[in-house]
């Protein structure tokens, strides 16, 4: 974005579709004031001022209006107008930090030149030690969606690029929300079994009964409402990884179970005495400390050992918060294609707020509540307080009175916006609603007719 600043309508109308007709978005300001309220709101690739403003001609004002955006914006270059007789202005301008600066009248093709250079080297500064790593990172392996390049998930990063060709069993620790399957899947599309199935499994879904027919598979008539045979996960992921989820949930009695398989690689399918044959990578991933558990006996040490080869901790968000503002632009870019909305901006003092924010839902929840932000919005230029409406409140204190901040939603009262929201984004299209939304036709109907929101029954 590009922000003009100069108090003649026709340079501004001249200079915006000069920009735009060479595919830059640009935002007009006719006062100083104007400009840094603009500033404030969006976030700005590049400034190009003029010097003197009707109110000022001395040239004072832009002088002043320099200085205070290098004091904010220290990282946004600014580009200067000025006539043949305030070259000295401009000079003075360049000693407070302007990029360039251009004399009226100008030729276009010398002001794009000026623009792409400013632009140009704005991002070289920002070319850090940590994204030039990560760059070098990306050139080597297939990290996906794994956003980010602080140095704790550098290294990480590195580990995977080592490990994952090998068959090492890998145990992935880190609190809800880290990223642990995205770690698990990069593991594997960089292993020789790239080609093969990845077959996740939530082990805190699976009840102990359950256990041997889900993961093993049974024949028909193996058990009472065993009416056909069924595949086991084992088998599914059979020549590829399998990624065991929640691994600290799992019983005593499932552990030992599970154990012999990683152990001997041959498991038996229930209702069926034959041996089979198993040539799989295991991949682990648990929220709680196993080592902990050991002690109190709650988790085998041998089946420990066995999936412990080698250990990847990630870090919580917190401790990465650098990364935040990676993050939120990347879901934004996404729900900007999802949801059609291509103006779609996050401002500076946005990225900021949350940043600071206390995330104990880690990156799950921060996109959460990026999209809920999104959803529900009223702008196409997101600001703190979209975020500060929809952000969760944290779990009350034992013995704490005080009541959620005045303006946040209810649950109910933000899920009719959202199902608002797409209905008239989707023209009332009841199947590409529920299909974005994530319900069934029928859960959708529920939801419309609870919220009292019309819609054509025939549909």
């Amino acid at each position: 974005m590009i922000l003009i600043i100069d108090d003649d309508v026709a340079v501004r109308a001249s200079l915006s579709l000069l920009l735009k007709q060479n595919g830059y978005k640009t935002k007009e300001a006719a006062t100083p004031k104007e400009a840094l309220q603009l500033a404030e709101l969006h976030s700005l690739e590049l400034a190009i001022m003029d010097m003197n403003f009707s109110i000022d001609t001395t040239g004072h004002d832009g002088l002043n209006l320099l200085g205070k955006f290098k004091s904010l914006y220290p990282k946004l270059p600014v580009i200067l107008i000025t006539g043949w007789g305030s070259i000295s202005l401009a000079v003075e301008g360049m000693r407070l930090g302007a990029a360039d600066f251009i004399t009226k009248p100008w030729s276009n093709d010398y002001l794009l030149q000026a623009v792409r250079t400013a632009l140009s080297l704005s991002k070289e500064p920002q070319e850090t030690e940590e994204a030039l790593s990560r760059k070098k990172l990306d050139q080597q392996y297939d990290f996906g969606n794994i956003i980010g390049q602080d140095p704790q998930l550098l290294q990480i990063l590195k580990k995977i690029g080592q490990i994952a060709p090998t068959d090492a069993s890998v145990l992935i620790e880190g609190e809800s929300g880290t990223g642990k399957e995205l770690i698990a899947e990069a593991i594997h599309r960089n292993s020789q079994r790239k080609n093969q199935p990845f077959v996740k499994v939530n082990l805190g879904g699976i009840s102990s009964t359950l256990f041997e027919s889900e993961m093993f598979g049974h024949k028909r008539g193996a058990f009472t409402d065993a009416k056909a045979d069924r595949t086991g996960r084992f088998e599914l992921a059979n020549k590829g990884t399998i990624f065991l989820d929640e691994i600290g949930e799992l019983d005593l009695g499932s552990q030992v179970k599970l154990l012999r398989v990683l152990q001997d690689r041959t498991y038996e399918v229930l209702g069926d005495s034959r041996s089979r044959k198993l040539d799989i990578r295991v991949v682990c991933a648990t929220n709680k400390d196993l080592a902990k558990l050991v002690e109190e006996g709650k988790f085998r040490e041998d089946l420990y050992y066995r999936i412990n080869l080698i250990k990847v901790k990630l870090p919580a968000l917190r401790e990465r918060e650098g990364d935040v503002p990676l993050l939120v632009q990347y879901f934004v870019n996404n729900l900007k294609k999802t949801y059609n909305h291509p103006e779609l901006e996050v401002s500076s003092r946005a990225l900021q707020w949350l940043r600071e924010l206390p995330l104990p839902g880690n990156i799950r929840e921060l996109k959460n509540l990026v999209e809920r932000t999104v959803l529900v919005a009223e702008r196409d230029v997101l600001q703190a307080e979209d975020f500060k409406a929809q952000a969760q409140q944290s779990p009350a204190k034992p013995g704490d009175k005080t009541l959620p901040a005045v303006g946040t939603m209810t649950l109910e009262e933000m899920e009719a916006s959202m199902i608002r929201k797409s209905m008239s984004f989707y023209h009332n299209n009841i199947s590409k609603v529920a299909r974005a939304l994530g319900l069934s036709r029928a859960a959708l109907y529920r939801r419309l007719d609870k919220f009292n929101i019309p819609y054509d029954p025939a549909d």
